[in-house]
């Protein structure tokens, strides 16, 4: 059997971070994730779906240290149901990924470097000539 979620998103919130009575660390956020489609008129219309993320130790302390709210993420992970009841006696649900790989994908645009040139099969150009052609064809962005 699979039980596997693959997401990427944007993080909606920074990291809240806690430590368990036995010193292991448990990072909790909400990740968007957006699905684009056109309505029967051809308009884009766009649905935001949150998901409820956790992540233990030591991904938690990676989270604490480097994650924040907008951030861009890859989360695979596993799909965990859960029920508690609340404090008026309401059984309340639970769905929630909880994260094995997360792996930050959105750079900053400072932080961002700069383009290389390769061809489609993944070789390197011959020469310096060869590097401004495949500049020139580059779409603008």
């Amino acid at each position: 059997m699979i039980n596997k979620a693959i997401l990427i998103g944007n993080c909606g919130k920074d990291p809240e971070i806690r430590t368990t009575s036995a010193g292991k660390k448990v990072a909790t956020f909400s990740l968007a994730t957006s699905d684009n489609r056109k309505n029967d008129k051809g308009e884009k219309v766009t649905t935001t779906m949150w998901h409820n993320i956790v992540a233990w130790s030591p991904l938690a302390e990676v989270m604490e240290s480097y994650v924040k709210k907008g951030q861009q993420l890859y989360i695979e992970g596993r799909i965990n149901y859960r029920d508690y009841t609340d404090k008026d006696g309401n059984k309340r649900y639970i769905t929630e990924i909880v994260a094995n790989t997360i792996q930050m994908v959105g750079a900053k645009k400072q932080d961002e470097p700069k383009p290389s040139a390769t061809y489609p099969d993944g070789k390197q150009p011959a020469s310096i000539s060869d590097v401004r052609e495949l500049e020139d064809d580059q779409p603008p962005f």
